[in-house]
């Protein structure tokens, strides 16, 4: 009976202090309860969670760099690719080159044309003893040259060379008439020698020469 006595007083005790324990954390709300201890085992390692994976919608805002597609090729000066050129081929000297056929000599000649034409002009316009002698001592210039570079070679004998020849002559005789005349003819007659100044007799020579320098064109020109 005394045992059970005890007992009753342990519990009814018990019940008490529990009771008065909540009644005094209720009355005071702004007391924080004790803390919980727990076992510090990250300390220092910061957040030790999952994460979400954000990589997969973020796309980088850098641009992509291309690289240029290089395709490896021959080297251009490779002895193994450059085929020689065949020079042996008549097609290729003929078609492809296309050489020259026209001798230098027709070259040279070609390039009187355009004198011979402005001494022909001179003659039909009337221009002056001036102008005239001007240009026929350009074309004596040019027939000297042409003369001294064929000398003794076969295209002196041509005909298109002994008729340049021969109208150099004869131009360079009309201009020194027409600069004698010029110079004279206020002194002289025109009697006895001061005949060959008479104004007519320098027209019909330069008639004569229009008619060679018609001619010798028409040679230039068919010489092949």
């Amino acid at each position: 009976m005394k045992k059970f006595l005890i007992l009753i007083l342990a519990i009814f005790i018990s019940i008490t202090d529990c009771y008065a324990f909540s009644f005094g954390w209720k009355k005071n709300k702004n007391i924080d309860p004790p803390p919980v201890e727990i076992e510090d085992n990250y300390s220092g390692k910061g957040y030790v969670g999952d994460l979400p994976d954000v990589t997969k919608s973020f796309q980088s805002s850098q641009p992509s760099v291309s690289k240029p597609y290089t395709e490896r090729t021959k080297k251009f000066n490779s002895s193994e690719e450059i085929k020689p050129v065949p020079r042996d081929n008549p097609a290729f000297v003929n078609i492809i080159l296309k050489t020259d056929k026209t001798s230098q000599y027709i070259n040279d000649i070609n390039e009187l044309l355009p004198q011979l034409e402005n001494l022909l002009f001179c003659i039909e316009k009337g221009y002056d003893v001036q102008k005239f002698n001007a240009k026929a001592y350009f074309f004596n210039q040019n027939m000297q040259y042409l003369a001294e570079k064929y000398q003794n070679k076969p295209e002196s004998t041509l005909e298109s060379f002994k008729k340049l020849q021969t109208l150099n002559v004869h131009t360079k005789s009309v201009a020194t008439l027409r600069a004698e005349a010029e110079k004279y003819k206020p002194y002289l007659a025109y009697t006895g020698e001061g005949y060959l100044y008479n104004e007519n007799v320098i027209n019909q020579q330069l008639d004569y020469l229009k008619t060679e320098i018609e001619e010798t064109i028409v040679v230039i020109k068919e010489a092949k």
